[in-house]
């Protein structure tokens, strides 16, 4: 299928690995040109070489992290005039309702609410004024179904949910379309940490821990970056004009719920 979107350029954020790279890959397959970000840089030219010399399209990189002030900055003055922004950021660490202070939840926020708001704040408005952008906000399932160990993330993505839910609306007119997509357990570096963390505190190996999270998948294993991207993309694409305000799950029906 031809996404109509080749010739675009996006900013794709935490793009070096996992999921982001996925939604790199996927893009640059149709013919965008990207904004790679990452924090290590050694990772981020690896990932953008390899897309270079695969797809043929123009990548340029900011290796900085994308949720202080000063990273910002830097990640906005190379993608000035991108069509298409892909927000993303690793999660808060896990825990229990007990460990987590103020800081904990101001360092949450920052990551996976303020940083998004504040690229979406910036670019929007040449999307409004060219007529045409998508934006695509990488969250989680538990904004879906809350996860009892990921509080930090459940409290900030859902703060991010509701921002996307009026503003998406507010722009839509303009040719503008944002939308949220909610991974589940995908093969990942998250995974394999809360995998771990599983595995810790029930006293079972990692691979046993996997086992019985694969057991709670109807799916029966964990989703690939490459489906990840794929869905990334359409939601980028021509055909996604009429989707406004949307929370995509990709979880491998793992949430049961009607709706």
């Amino acid at each position: 299928m031809d996404l109509g979107i080749r010739g675009k350029r996006a900013l794709v954020c935490a793009s070096s690995k996992g999921l982001g790279l996925g939604c790199a890959r996927a893009l640059a397959e149709a013919g965008v040109d990207l904004v790679m970000n990452a924090r290590g840089s050694e990772t981020l030219e690896a990932a953008a070489a390899a897309i270079r010399e695969e797809f043929g399209v123009e990548v340029a990189t900011v290796a900085t992290d994308v949720t202080t002030p000063e990273g910002q900055e830097a990640v906005l003055e190379a993608a000035q005039g991108v069509d298409i922004l892909v927000t993303n950021a690793g999660g808060p660490p896990p825990g229990l309702w007990s460990d987590w202070d103020r800081e904990d939840f101001i360092r949450a926020l920052d990551a996976n609410m303020l940083t998004p708001i504040a690229l979406m704040k910036a670019l929007l408005p040449g999307m409004m004024e060219r007529g045409w952008g998508r934006v695509v906000n990488i969250t989680s399932v538990s904004v879906k179904a809350p996860v009892p160990v990921l509080g930090l993330s459940n409290s900030a993505r859902a703060g991010l949910t509701g921002y996307v839910a009026g503003t998406s609306r507010q722009v839509a007119g303009s040719g503008v379309v944002i939308n949220n997509l909610q991974p589940g357990i995908h093969a990942t570096d998250r995974a394999v940490s809360l995998d771990n963390t599983a595995a810790q505190a029930q006293g079972i190996t990692v691979e046993q821990a996997k086992a019985n999270r694969n057991t709670t998948i109807p799916a029966g294993r964990y989703g690939t970056i490459e489906e990840f991207g794929a869905t990334c993309a359409f939601m980028c694409s021509q055909y996604a004009g009429y989707m406004i305000g949307q929370n995509i799950l990709l979880d491998g029906g793992a949430t049961n719920s009607t709706m």
